[in-house]
């Protein structure tokens, strides 16, 4: 029989362009929009698909029996029960693409932007530590000021806590310009870690749609109905036909094999790939857990140089000289610089710790 195999090139063609698109996606996502943007356009796809697998196919064609007996037109159409499985398994295979595509965009914006939210945090705390010193500076300078009016303090004691002034305005100006600077979209309050195993977990559910689509393929059982029509010579009327034919592939065990070994190796790949979320999140721990340990050097030296300024304050607790009173001004504005970086390295270390402890 003579049909034409325009049709059967067709399903093949498309069957693998959804499977393109449902194993391959972008990297990142910018937020819900693109996430719903994207899951749109792998349903619409799958839908495609689904209505071309699910419809009979039509088909016409001559044909000659036997060698002698009059040739016949024939038109019928054509269903198999494997294509109709094989539509509802693309739709769901596209709705675990679209959950795994929100579950990694989801894990890799929290690990991208994991330390940026950190840093701004850091930020805004140092800003209210700069604001405290301030306060505090502001108090003794007065004081200063109330000496110098009464001739008592000179007013280099006072021009040298104006220095001071100076760098903590300049450090409020930087700090303040350095917060903007740091985009940190919205992040969800789930731990990274169970964002990181409910991206795997939706990984494998989209490995397992995809074996489920491939195992189609080991058999089929189709239905085939139309008319046949005398042509040479013609005949009057047609006369209907029926056939059902049974497919089945002998390497079928062996090939679930291999499809299962390659869900397997598929989470093996992801697991040490360099740019996924797995890795990356690895990656994030290790640079969390150095900057502890820098932030732990930085307050230990910041501790030790307190207990020095500490030890000289309590020499002139009570300066009873305009020498001693400069003296222990220039040790309270030393002391006031050094609470500002003590207390940003102390919140670090506590936030950076919370943070692990947290995520995983």
């Amino acid at each position: 029989m003579f049909l034409n195999p325009w049709k059967l090139g067709g399903v093949l063609a498309l069957f693998l362009s959804v499977h393109a698109f449902v194993a391959h996606r972008p990297a990142q996502a910018a937020d819900s929009r693109d996430q719903q943007a994207y899951c749109t356009y792998v349903v619409e796809q799958a839908q495609a698909q689904r209505d071309l697998l699910r419809t009979p196919i039509a088909t016409t064609g001559f044909t000659q029996p036997e060698t002698g007996l009059p040739m016949q037109l024939v038109a019928g159409a054509s269903v198999g029960l494997s294509s109709i499985r094989k539509a509802g398994l693309t739709m769901d295979a596209a709705r675990k693409d679209c959950e795994l595509y929100k579950a990694t965009t989801g894990a890799q914006q929290n690990v991208q932007y994991a330390l940026s939210s950190l840093e701004k945090e850091a930020l805004r705390n140092r800003l209210a530590l700069i604001e405290q010193a301030s306060k505090s500076l502001d108090a003794l300078m007065e004081k200063t000021a109330k000496m110098v009016e009464a001739q008592n303090a000179t007013r280099l004691m006072l021009f040298s806590l104006q220095t001071t002034r100076i760098k903590l305005d300049a450090d409020r100006a930087d700090t303040q310009s350095r917060i903007p600077a740091l985009y940190t979209p919205p992040l969800s309050d789930k731990p990274l870690k169970e964002l990181v195993a409910e991206k795997q977990n939706s990984e494998e559910s989209e490995q397992r749609a995809l074996d489920r689509i491939s195992r189609q393929n080991n058999w089929d059982v189709a239905l085939s109905v139309g008319v046949h029509q005398q042509v040479n010579p013609v005949a009057l009327g047609t006369q209907p036909y029926g056939a059902v034919s049974v497919n089945y592939n002998f390497a079928s065990r062996a090939i679930d094999k291999h499809l299962d070994r390659g869900v397997e190796a598929h989470d093996e790949w992801k697991r040490a790939q360099e740019n996924d979320v797995v890795h990356s999140m690895e990656v994030l721990r290790q640079q969390l857990v150095e900057s502890v340990s820098v932030q732990e050097v930085k307050l230990k030296s910041l501790q030790e140089e307190r207990s020095q300024i500490d030890r000289n304050l309590q020499l002139v607790s009570n300066p009873d000289t305009s020498a001693a009173f400069d003296f222990h001004n220039q040790l309270t504005a030393a002391q006031l610089l050094l609470e500002i970086e003590t207390g940003d390295a102390n919140f670090r270390i506590d936030r950076l710790r919370a943070y692990l402890a947290r995520n995983y």
